[in-house]
């Protein structure tokens, strides 16, 4: 799998639960802060290390991948959670 791909979806991971994880809090939803929270921080592990010394076009690719995962989480939860 290219390096770029990798990285967006990592990034796309971590935001994406984020996304959930706020709207979880919102809703006081506590199973869902738990278990959005370990994966988060679990995720982090990996992003941490890729993204510490990078270029611009790993910057811009991790930024997208951050973005959609926030748009797709909010959707996500938007539809399980009303």
């Amino acid at each position: 799998m290219n390096d770029y791909l990798k990285l967006f979806i990592t990034a796309f991971i971590q935001v994406y639960l984020v996304a959930i994880s706020t709207v979880c809090l919102a809703k006081s939803f506590y199973i869902g802060v738990a278990i959005a929270s370990f994966f988060i921080s679990f995720t982090w592990t990996f992003n941490v290390k890729k993204i510490a010394i990078c270029n611009t076009l790993e910057r811009i690719t991790y930024s997208s991948g951050a973005c959609i995962g926030s748009l797709l989480g909010l959707l996500t939860t938007k539809l399980f959670i009303r």
